[in-house]
């Protein structure tokens, strides 16, 4: 397999009939050896998070998935340790006869893919983290999250009071940091702490103090191509070594996929979806 097959699609969040759109298209479908990596959030606010997750399963070894915020909020709702919110839409799933073997599947996803030199996480990377690290960083949390005990572990992944990586962190404070920085960062405060108040654009933010993430000065993975969604205010942004591809699908906006080796891009609308925005 080559990257002439790997099409990198954006957050679905639960939008089933948009994907099937999308895996239908020529470009796509023709290729029964194509290759489909998910960027996260595959489930939760569209009303067929059931279907999205079964259809991906059925991939087989065609699809690669990395854990996003909202897949990893099913696993804790699951586990016991979050309550189900008003803007969940997990019902379906949480009462699947399917289930068992969808929180199975699921918790074995990975945290950051890297493959043909192209980086894939939900959300971003801390500045000091090369690509070795960030790999090694994930797999503390992956771990965790397939061991026996998991759904001990996984309440670790859920508070905000340390923003700032460094080596020395320990037990819940690091995994916490990781899951953090890999599922839910958008803009880093000067010192490159990570700062979780803001979803707008950056050209819409009032706090022209608050930096993206991949503009940080010094980040270790600047000539690194990274892939990732999760912030879709920020929408389909293409640069040389940077590429979000979380086009608000569930917003009524679009549902991406780019193919690796060339870039192009695929989408499909869902302006169907725009009275659930």
């Amino acid at each position: 397999m080559s990257k002439e097959n790997v099409w990198i699609i954006g957050d679905v969040q639960g939008c089933y009939c948009h994907l099937k759109k999308l895996l239908s298209q020529n470009e796509i479908a023709q290729n029964s050896n194509s290759q489909l990596w998910f960027a996260g959030d595959i489930v939760n606010r569209g009303s067929d998070s059931l279907k999205t997750i079964e259809q991906i399963m059925n991939l087989g070894n065609r699809a690669t998935c990395v854990l996003g915020n909202h897949d990893i909020n099913l696993l804790a709702i699951f586990a016991g340790i979050k309550e189900v919110s008003k803007s969940d839409t997990l019902a379906d799933i949480l009462n699947s006869p399917n289930i068992n073997n969808i929180i199975e599947w699921l918790r074995f996803k990975p945290l950051a893919h890297f493959e043909y030199n192209c980086l894939m996480v939900h959300a971003g990377v801390i500045a000091q983290w090369d690509i070795k690290k960030t790999i090694s960083l994930a797999s503390e949390v992956e771990e965790l999250l397939r061991s026996p005990h998991w759904k001990y572990h996984i309440k670790k992944l859920f508070n905000n009071r340390n923003t700032a990586w460094s080596d020395n962190l320990t037990g819940e404070e690091r995994i916490n940091t990781i899951a953090n920085a890999l599922t839910r960062i958008r803009f880093c405060n000067p010192d490159g702490s990570m700062n979780f108040t803001q979803k707008k654009s950056p050209e819409k933010l009032k706090n022209k103090q608050l930096i993206p993430w991949f503009n940080l000065e010094n980040r270790a993975t600047k000539n690194n191509t990274i892939v990732f969604g999760h912030w879709s205010s920020l929408g389909l942004m293409i640069k040389n070594h940077i590429i979000c591809l979380d086009t608000g699908c569930v917003w009524g906006k679009y549902l991406t996929a780019m193919r690796l080796h060339d870039r192009k891009i695929i989408q499909i609308s869902c302006k169907d979806l725009q009275k659930n925005s």
